[in-house]
């Protein structure tokens, strides 16, 4: 009892030590971006109306790297997981202040994948709510791991296009990855997932509409590296059921948008990697919504869909080989709001559009736009 109200205690410390290091921490990194001149400049793509500073990462990093080394034991995994988070914050910043190739980034997105699988945390077993728990041969576990975390790098990469978009979404599933830990008696995942909604939450305080600083791929990658890692630490490597299913309903936002993103770019012959205005954020502001309603509304979709992920972990509709008939209906229930959540997001971004010709001849001159400015 007295563990659990240690790690409790810990949980809340961490994630307000890290709020606290990232508000104080920021202006200081977006005056040194300034000074350097890592800015973004308005542009065909972007969406600011002036210049902002980028490399908000840095402050991002220390703000969990600091508490993690308070609150957490540094064991084998720790190490693993903060010296990955370094080498992806690294990447991050290289790219921010002189631009890499897509090859370069992708390259040292694999060796900060790398490092954590290096060091344990990898893909022991599948659990499937119906087959039940499989071991996977080592070399498949820790393959499958540097996918899975260079993935969702990308994903959230992919995402920051919005002010306060990319740090919310994070915070919202650090904060899920946070419960579903503690409930599996995973502490030191859940100490840092903790500790990664403090900071999200923190930087929001900056990054928010107007944005006075971008968090940059230093921070889009460092936040994709752990949540990738914190996925793999905290729920894949245990025997529980359904714990595949976890991260795909927390992270599914990023996941939909990216491949969303990736059809779109195959379908018309675009490369992978060629940035353009086809990402979920970008079609919310094409039929009239602005930034900050863009940024809450999904958001919302993506907290809906974590709320169905925790009840399925808390509500237990089969528990004990017995089905629980109040619990399977407010489980039926969640699920249903999250589905009807993700088929109005649809409307919203294509039933919209298709209905009025302003907004599909405004979508055809913002691509047009972006691929002459390639």
């Amino acid at each position: 009892m007295w563990e659990t109200l240690t790690d409790h205690l810990e949980v809340i410390w961490g994630a307000v030590a890290a709020c606290g290091i990232v508000i104080l921490l920021t202006p200081a990194v977006g005056g040194m971006a300034r000074m350097l001149g890592v800015v973004d400049e308005p542009g065909a793509r972007r969406l600011n109306r002036r210049a902002v500073p980028r490399l908000g990462g840095l402050a991002l990093f220390f703000g969990i790297f600091i508490p993690a080394l308070a609150f957490l034991p540094l064991g084998r995994e720790t190490k693993g997981l903060l010296l990955g988070a370094a080498v992806a914050t690294l990447v991050g910043a290289v790219d921010d202040f002189r631009g890499l190739a897509w090859w370069q980034k992708l390259g040292g997105q694999v060796t900060a994948a790398a490092i954590p699988a290096g060091f344990g945390i990898w893909v022991h077993r599948f659990t499937f709510p119906v087959l039940g728990a499989h071991a996977l041969p080592e070399w498949v576990g820790i393959a499958l791991t540097i996918i899975w975390i260079v993935a969702i790098m990308n994903m959230v990469n992919f995402l920051d296009g919005l002010d306060g978009l990319a740090a919310g979404i994070c915070a919202i599933s650090g904060a899920t990855f946070c419960l579903i830990a503690l409930s599996l008696s995973r502490p030191e995942p859940a100490i840092l997932a903790a500790i990664v909604f403090g900071a999200c939450l923190g930087f929001l305080r900056h990054n928010f509409y107007p944005a006075r600083i971008f968090m940059g791929d230093s921070g889009a990658l460092l936040l994709g590296f752990i949540l990738g890692a914190l996925s793999v630490q905290g729920l894949l490597k245990t025997a529980a059921v359904a714990t595949l299913l976890f991260p795909l309903l927390v992270l599914a936002v990023p996941i939909i948008d990216t491949s969303f993103v990736v059809a779109k770019r195959l379908k018309y012959g675009r490369p992978v990697f060629e940035a353009d205005r086809s990402h979920l954020h970008h079609r919310f502001m094409n039929i009239g919504f602005s930034q900050a309603r863009a940024a809450v509304t999904m958001w919302a979709w993506c907290a809906i869909l974590a709320v169905a992920a925790l009840s399925t972990r808390f509500l237990a509709p089969h528990a004990h080989g017995v089905w629980h008939t109040w619990r399977t209906v407010a489980v039926g229930a969640i699920g249903g709001l999250a589905f009807a959540a993700s088929v109005y997001m649809v409307y919203l971004l294509e039933i919209v559009k298709l209905a009025n010709p302003r907004i599909r001849r405004r979508e055809a001159e913002a691509r047009e736009a972006a691929r002459r400015s390639a």
